[in-house]
């Protein structure tokens, strides 16, 4: 998990490639859109509709499963958000024949608390880029979208003020949980992978031999997921060749002082002034709202199934 455009794929790719993990292409983004749509899993009515929305989304259908045995177990087992994931990914596990899975979902890094209190036995690996590249990347693909008629995307200052309260909100919550929250460095990742495996190794009790995951090479690995198809798979640093110097001078304004808490070097002569402390307050402020009008209120069942790629379109209108 991490913000978007920090390696997240990389990372899960990795993990897939060392082998002994459940290999799953699909999307189960049960925290960020299922629970808030369709309600508590603890209700048999929403575990029904859970299943019949799931079931007819490409991430299901990428699973593998057979859907009568699936559906089954989710009816009968499930009571929460964890328990969908975790009866999913252990069939999958079990077809394939190997003992761990590892779920991929950037936005998971947001639910943190709900996803260790439903699985108490997670572990959470959050990886991290230089938010300075980030901005960059995800402008590239049309930037960060505070409001549903922003087509365009709202340009590098508000995208790099979206990369902070991401991070900021995954250290958070894994300050909370020390001994099951593991940070890693996409840069570390790229320059010194073995080094990095090691320790993620470790944390994960599991081999994770460089070797071999070059070998397999599954995903991101053998097929680079760059916003930039013409350059190189994994970038660090792009940013300085791909950003002018005002456009550096104006995201270090309003990132700069995290960027330097975590070690990311800066010119350090852009200070934020009153315009760049207003924006912060104002994107933070917004992004603190709409996380919790959508996991606390019914507003959340205005959830966007859009990126689930449904064939039934009964379940895109219930």
């Amino acid at each position: 998990m991490g913000c978007h455009r920090s390696g997240t794929n990389l990372l899960y790719d990795t993990l897939l490639s060392a082998g002994g993990f459940a290999v799953y292409r699909g999307y189960l983004p049960v925290y960020k859109m299922l629970v808030p749509r369709l309600g508590s899993l603890a209700r048999l009515r929403n575990r029904e509709r859970a299943v019949r929305t799931w079931l007819s989304s490409k991430g299901f259908r990428r699973s593998g499963l057979n859907a009568d045995q699936v559906a089954a177990k989710i009816l009968d087992q499930c009571r929460n958000g964890g328990d969908f994931i975790r009866i999913v990914m252990d069939e999958i596990a079990s077809a394939q024949d190997v003992a761990r899975w590892a779920v991929y979902d950037p936005d998971n890094l947001l639910y943190i608390p709900q996803i260790k209190a439903d699985i108490p036995e997670a572990l959470f690996v959050h990886i991290m880029r230089d938010g300075r590249d980030v901005a960059l990347s995800l402008s590239t693909m049309g930037g960060f979208k505070p409001f549903p008629w922003d087509r365009a995307g709202s340009g590098l200052v508000p995208t790099a003020l979206y990369w902070e309260w991401m991070v900021r909100k995954g250290q958070e919550h894994g300050e909370r949980i020390p001994a099951d929250y593991m940070e890693v460095r996409y840069e570390d990742l790229v320059r010194e992978p073995r080094a990095v495996l090691e320790k993620l190794g470790t944390f994960l009790d599991h081999d994770l031999n460089y070797d071999r995951i070059q070998k397999v090479g599954l995903g991101s690995l053998q097929k680079p997921n760059s916003s930039f198809l013409e350059e190189d798979a994994q970038p660090v640093n792009r940013w300085k060749q791909k950003l002018s110097r005002e456009q550096v001078m104006a995201v270090e304004s309003v990132i700069g002082e995290f960027l330097e808490e975590l070690d990311y070097k800066t010119d350090g002569t852009r200070k934020p002034g009153m315009r760049e402390q207003l924006a912060r307050s104002f994107y933070f402020g917004l992004l603190d709202a709409k996380l919790w009008l959508k996991t606390r209120t019914p507003l959340g069942r205005l959830a966007n199934l859009e990126a689930l790629e449904l064939s039934d379109t009964i379940e895109r209108a219930e």
